[in-house]
């Protein structure tokens, strides 16, 4: 137990240790190469930023789950790794090239199969979920290759703004590694924490960094929802059949993730209505409709994490109950919260009264005050503009700059409504 405690943290020290030192050679060379990820209609930087910063997580991931394991056997790694190395490669081809979704389906597509068929990993029992146990081979193929290839392909649309798949996935990484570690699947749980340590060095990069300011790219996210397919998948097998634990494994795997997966179907049955291909990219992202609000990326970030701990908090108390319940319930939850986003946006945008926009969006100057504490209003004015992605409502140019505190907010709004109804009478 103390071996593996040891392991454990060793791991996720050498992942933090090989990150941060490897990002700022990969800046200098991309600087030197100029290697760029360039703002765009669809990018939410305004400058241009290095996005290689996948080759640091490969590498710290790697290094520290081989060192992590010590003289332990893991039969699993030789798979997990020929998956991260293709799409190692094809994502650093992407961040550089660019190569159409097709391509980078296939090679997911590959990876998901070397992962079933050759290390046969993959989900053999639904533990009564609608009535299901266990079931046949093929369908647990396709079932797999559906779940491994659904989450890579979701941790690659929700990196969207900074630190945000950095974020969900060092809380989902920490959680699985937790559940492993309890379990006594320890070689997951060391490739767990390793992929969190190195997540929480390239987090600082990211968020916080001036000269050294890096993206993971498409090279990063692939690899990271690899390592979270094939974590989730193992979490509910490894949970014996029978037992307490195995009646919440699925649901809770699903609320570990849930954020990232019911974005992703959320804009492909959206994209699918409209009549264009699932893989076609646009600006609908749970990310981009709360950075509409005029929410800054950190708030953002805090409000989509904060979400997604609070759905596994609601669900881990309730893991007695019968799946199917919890799984209703998970599916109201994150369905509600999905569309809350966009409701408030589209009744911001369809209200004609302007007195009633100024009252309805102090409610989110507040909650900005409180994610931030207070700022210029100036400078915050310059922010909010910057950070709406379609063009203002249309309103004058002076209303359209006028952002002070909640509280004259409502007073303006108190004034204007009795000016409006002095005029009716």
């Amino acid at each position: 137990m103390t071996i593996s405690i040891f392991q454990i943290i060793l791991a996720f020290c050498i992942g933090l240790i090989v990150v941060a030192y490897g990002i700022p050679v990969i800046v200098r060379i991309s600087v030197a190469k100029r290697l760029y990820d360039v703002p765009g209609e669809r990018k939410v930087n305004n400058t241009v930023v290095p996005n290689l910063g996948g080759i640091a997580l490969f590498a710290g991931i790697s290094i520290g789950t081989l060192i992590g394991i010590l003289r332990d056997t893991f039969p699993d790694w030789r798979y997990i790794s020929s998956g991260m190395i293709i799409l190692f490669f094809i994502g650093i081809k992407d961040d550089i090239l660019v190569i159409s979704a097709h391509k980078k389906l296939a090679a997911q597509v590959i990876c998901a199969l070397i992962l079933i068929l050759l290390g046969d990993i993959r989900i053999s029992h639904f533990q009564g979920i609608l009535g299901i146990h266990e079931i046949n081979y093929w369908v647990s193929v396709i079932f797999s290759l559906i779940l491994i290839v659904g989450t890579i392909n979701a941790m690659n649309l929700i990196d969207g703004i900074d630190g945000l798949a950095a974020a969900l996935g060092i809380m989902a990484t920490l959680i699985f590694g937790s559940l492993f570690y309890i379990l006594g699947n320890f070689n997951y749980a060391i490739l767990c924490f390793a992929t969190a340590g190195s997540l929480a060095s390239f987090y600082l990069f990211n968020v916080h960094g001036k000269t050294n300011k890096i993206f993971m790219g498409d090279t990063g996210s692939l690899i990271l929802g690899l390592i979270l397919a094939v974590s989730a998948i193992n979490y509910i097998e490894t949970t014996p059949i029978g037992t307490i634990t195995s009646h919440y494994s699925p649901i809770l795997t699903l609320a570990i993730l849930s954020i990232p997966l019911f974005d992703m179907i959320r804009l492909f049955a959206l994209r699918i209505m409209q009549r264009k291909s699932p893989f076609s990219p646009d600006m609908n992202h749970i990310h981009h409709m709360l950075l509409k609000l005029g929410l800054s990326h950190r708030s953002v970030r805090r409000i989509i994490l904060i979400t997604n701990l609070a759905i596994i908090g609601i669900i881990y108390p309730l893991r007695t109950l019968n799946n199917n319940l919890l799984l209703a319930l998970l599916l109201i939850m994150v369905t509600l919260l999905m569309a809350l986003p966009a409701f408030i946006y589209e009744f911001i945008k369809s209200e004609n009264s302007i007195a009633t926009r100024i009252w309805f969006k102090s409610y989110f100057i507040a909650l900005k005050t409180l994610f931030y504490g207070k700022t210029n209003t100036t400078k915050n004015t310059v922010q909010m503009e910057e950070n709406f992605l379609e063009k203002p409502l249309r309103i004058s140019k002076i209303q359209r700059n006028f952002r002070p505190a909640a509280n004259v907010l409502i007073k303006t709004y108190v004034t204007e409504k009795k000016s409006n109804d002095n005029l009716v009478s």
